[in-house]
């Protein structure tokens, strides 16, 4: 993602386009997203592959036998069966997305090889940022509310992950 990056050699030499800053572009948050993806994405996998092994074979086979279409068996078989996979999942990547020096946050500091904390460009400004920059400016009632914030969404969304598998997956059979 570089000026002088493989992505911009590629679509200069295919497309005949002008090589992109992507860090310092409109489409810096999407670079981001795409690296962490490609970051966590072979690990869900394997966790969503191991669910669809675990599905009954039995179930699948009477609802084929009984008539039922692969999009019937996709939403009310297999999706009821992977509801735990899902929430397990989306919790995960969830906390992932929020871990300190790790994950999405510390890859904008590493991508545009930034010498201080105060750099991020205006439209790749993540909660990694507002938090060194605040610590930095030693505003600690701004970095504790933020914190105890970031607590409280956390709690909120998977509080309301667990009440929709809950209610999704409720009648699978365990």
């Amino acid at each position: 993602f570089d000026y002088n990056g493989t992505l911009n050699a590629v679509l200069g030499e295919w497309f005949q386009a002008q090589p992109v800053d992507w860090m310092k572009s409109s489409k810096c948050l999407m670079v981001v997203v795409l690296l962490f993806l490609w970051k966590n994405l072979g690990y869900n996998m394997i966790l969503f592959l191991a669910a669809l092994n675990n599905i009954p074979r039995d179930c699948l086979e009477v609802a084929e036998l009984e008539g039922a279409g692969p999009l019937y068996r996709l939403l009310h078989i297999k999706l009821r069966y992977l509801s735990p996979t899902i929430l397990f999942v989306t919790i995960l990547s969830l906390i992932n997305s929020f871990k300190l020096k790790t994950t999405i946050s510390a890859t904008p500091f590493v991508l545009p090889n930034a010498d201080s904390f105060d750099y991020p460009f205006e439209d790749l400004s993540l909660l990694q940022h507002f938090m060194n920059n605040t610590f930095k400016s030693l505003d600690y009632q701004k970095l504790s509310a933020a914190a105890m914030i970031m607590s409280l969404v956390m709690v909120v969304i998977i509080g309301a992950l667990f009440i929709i598998d809950n209610k999704f997956g409720e009648d699978v059979e365990e």
